[in-house]
């Protein structure tokens, strides 16, 4: 059985993932299609991962891919998380997770609405969606404040987890807006404020092509492989939300090939993937919180000495912005609030480094311009940095 290295590991970033000079993108699509989606938790993140990985590194051209043509979907699927990806990988994406996860946000919806007390039913939500969808055809884009002003129905009042500690009244809008966008059948546009605003509009949205669960999971492991193996089923399970069942089924579909990892775990490659890369010249670079290649794994320790993890990670597992040199996370970095952009490594690099870092930096800073980034979930390290 091969073997292949933390190094090798480590040298197939730099290609797959777009990080050194001389293999960045020419567009936002190509960025989302090499690490098959985008975090998009965060608002900032999206942008900020798809222009560390464009040769011009444009916001506007993004911003073009998500409001205009929509060659960018968001969606909620790996984990129950929110993702941009492309709109060819979004019908597999939907087939293999999304459709899933979708159905549960209803189930969720429903039983909320039982558990009110006042009648609310299916046939209450039915009447309510299709109510709010004949709004955005007539409106076009509007935010949820003033979806919920035109629908009435929306501005419903239930009582959540009657009985319970946790006890609350809430409107019906922002969970019918969640249930229909999970569905696919309203979508996130272009917000108020800035590409770091997250105070979406909504709009409805194209329908997509309708593919099997089995199919859709086979494809989306192997994009999966292409862009992230050798990865252990810990990896996949973990990446994609699945059980581990479904992990080994799309793995035999696509016949992954099983390969060892420097500390004899058994991982697994795409077809015809074991061959060793030869090296590059080394590379900075500067990545957002949640970004695809800090989050891309369960193990991340071929990349990841374990003694940065309690600085650069929050307590739910979200890593924050981070430093990389030439394969590995060396530190992290911050925006303080006057736009000065400040970073601290956790690991001795050299010169070398340090000048690559620094230019890295300046070009960060050059294209954010005046724009302000606060991660939505904030590490010890970027609290300290910006302090």
């Amino acid at each position: 059985m091969q073997r292949i290295s933390d190094e090798q590991r480590r040298i197939r970033i730099v290609r797959r993932h777009l990080l050194a000079p001389g293999e960045r993108a020419s567009s936002p699509v190509a960025v989302a299609d090499s690490l098959v989606a985008l975090h998009a938790t965060d608002a900032a993140t999206v942008f900020l991962s798809a222009c560390a990985r464009l040769a011009e590194p444009d916001t506007a051209a993004v911003e073009r891919c998500l409001y205009e043509d929509v060659s960018l979907v968001r969606m909620l699927s790996m984990r129950n998380t929110l993702f941009v990806v492309s709109n060819e990988m979004a019908p597999h994406v939907e087939a293999a997770n999304a459709r899933a996860v979708a159905a549960k946000e209803r189930r969720n919806l429903l039983k909320h609405l039982h558990e009110d007390g006042n009648g609310l039913d299916e046939r209450w939500l039915d009447r309510t969606e299709k109510s709010a969808l004949a709004f955005l055809e007539d409106s076009g884009p509007v935010s949820g404040s003033e979806l919920a002003a035109g629908v009435p129905a929306l501005r419903t009042k239930i009582t959540v987890f009657p009985g319970k500690k946790q006890e609350t009244v809430q409107g019906v809008a922002t969970r019918v807006i969640r249930v229909l966008a999970a569905e696919g059948r309203i979508r996130r546009d272009r917000p108020r404020g800035s590409w770091t605003s997250s105070q979406f509009r909504w709009a409805l949205a194209r329908p997509r092509p309708v593919e099997e669960t089995a199919p859709a999971q086979a494809e989306l492991a192997l994009r999966w492989l292409r862009a992230y193996g050798p990865g252990t089923e810990a990896d996949l399970k973990w990446w994609t939300g699945w059980g581990t069942r479904e992990v080994r089924t799309a793995l035999a579909a696509v016949g992954a090939v099983e390969v060892r990892l420097d500390n004899g775990a058994p991982a697994w490659v795409a077809p015809g993937d074991t061959e060793p890369e030869p090296a590059r010249a080394p590379w900075a670079a500067l990545l957002p919180g949640l970004d695809p290649s800090g989050m891309g794994w369960a193990d991340r320790g071929f990349h990841l000495p374990a003694e940065h993890r309690s600085a650069l990670f929050d307590r739910s597992g979200n890593i924050g912005p981070t430093v990389w040199w030439d394969g590995r996370i060396v530190g992290g970095w911050a925006q303080r609030g006057d736009g000065e952009l400040t970073w601290r490594l956790l690991t001795d690099t050299g010169r070398e480094a340090t000048a690559a870092i620094e230019a890295e930096a300046a070009r960060l800073a050059r294209w954010v311009g005046e724009a302000r980034i606060t991660p939505r979930f904030r590490t010890p390290l970027e609290r300290e940095l910006t302090a």
